[in-house]
C-alpha cells in the first residue's frame, strides 16, 4: 500500500496512522512525502495508491483534471468542516483588514507581501494567480513561499511585535490556538471558494485500486478524521516537540477506541481474520 503525503502536520498524522494500522493487519504499507503536483502525477501513473490530503476546493486547479480523466478517484471525504484561506493576526482585523478586498488598502503596512507555504502548494498557486490577475488590487504584491514551520515562525514573530502580515491559514491546526488570528472573508470561486475558505478533505485513490484491494478500500471508506480530533493531536504535538506524528496519533486513539473500532468495521487482516482484535492487541502495547 503506497501512500503519498505532503509536508503538512495534519496530513502526516493521518497518513502515518493509516500506514501503521495496515501494517498491523499484515500489509506492506509505506508513506512517501511529495509536493502536491507530484502526488497527482504519482497517483495517475501507478507510482502511488492513496492520498489522504485532497483539500477542496483549493486543490481543484491541480486535481480536477485527474478526476476528469479517471486516472485518480476522488473516493470519499475524510474530513468535513475544515478551513483553508488567508488569515491575519486579529489586531489587524480590528484595525480594518477583515476581507480579501481590504488587503490592498494596507499594502504599505504589509510590505506588499503575502506569506504562503511550500513551493508547488495549491494555496500558493491560488495566491500567485490572484496576484497575476490583479484580483482585489493585489497585482503589486509578492508571494513569500516557505515551509509550514517557517511560515508560522514568521507569523508568530510578527504577531509578538505587532507587525502586519497576511498568511495562509488552515484548520485543523494548532496555529488556531497558538495565534489570535482571524480568517479573511470575501474569497471567491477563483480563490479559496465562496464559503470563506470552508474546505472538505478527500481521500483519493489511483484508478483501479478499490477493485484490486477491496478490503483496504473498505478501511479507507471508514477512515474519517473529525476536526476536533486533529486539533487535539496537533496541539499535543506543539506542547511536546519530541512527540512524533504517529506517536501523537496513536496516543489519541488509545483514549478513543470507538474511533478505530469504526474504522475497522468489516475489515479483515491479510489472512482473512477480523481486523479489530488484531489492532486492539497492538494498541495494548501503546503507551
Amino acid at each position: 500500500m503506497r501512500f503519498a503525503s505532503v509536508g503538512w502536520t495534519g496530513v502526516t498524522v493521518k497518513t502515518e496512522l493509516a500506514v501503521k494500522i495496515l501494517q498491523t493487519l499484515g500489509y506492506q504499507a509505506s508513506n512517501t512525502m511529495l509536493s502536491v503536483p507530484i502526488v497527482y502525477t504519482a497517483l495517475s501513473t501507478n507510482e502511488a495508491d492513496v492520498f489522504l490530503g485532497n483539500w477542496m476546493p483549493s486543490m481543484k486547479s491541480i486535481a480536477e483534471k485527474y478526476f476528469a480523466d479517471g486516472s485518480v478517484v476522488k473516493y470519499v471525504a475524510n474530513m468535513t468542516g475544515a478551513k483553508y484561506t488567508l488569515a491575519v493576526p486579529s489586531y489587524e482585523a480590528k484595525a480594518g483588514l477583515k476581507s480579501f478586498a481590504d488587503i490592498a488598502r494596507f499594502a504599505d503596512k504589509l510590505d506588499h507581501k503575502i506569506y504562503g507555504i511550500e513551493e508547488g502548494n495549491d494555496g500558493n498557486e491560488i495566491i500567485e494567480q490572484m496576484i497575476k490577475r490583479n484580483d482585489f488590487g493585489l497585482g503589486n504584491f509578492q508571494l513569500i513561499p516557505s515551509s509550514e514551520a517557517g511560515m508560522l515562525a514568521q507569523v508568530m514573530s510578527y504577531a509578538k511585535e505587532g507587525k502586519w502580515i497576511v498568511f495562509l491559514g488552515w484548520a485543523p491546526h494548532y496555529m488556531n490556538t497558538l495565534i489570535d488570528m482571524t480568517y479573511l472573508t470575501g474569497s471567491t470561486d477563483k480563490t479559496f471558494g465562496p464559503n470563506d475558505g470552508t474546505a472538505t478533505v478527500y481521500t483519493n485513490l489511483r484508478k483501479g485500486f478499490a477493485a484490486q484491494r477491496p478490503n483496504v478500500a473498505v478501511f479507507l471508506k471508514h477512515l474519517v478524521f473529525p476536526v476536533s480530533m486533529m486539533n487535539e493531536i496537533m496541539t499535543a504535538m506543539h506542547d511536546n516537540e519530541d512527540l512524533k506524528p504517529l506517536e501523537a496519533g496513536l496516543s489519541w486513539l488509545k483514549k478513543h477506541p470507538k474511533t478505530y473500532a469504526g474504522w475497522l468495521e468489516g475489515v479483515k487482516t491479510v489472512d482473512g481474520e477480523p481486523a479489530l482484535p488484531v489492532f486492539e492487541s497492538f494498541m495494548a502495547s501503546v503507551k
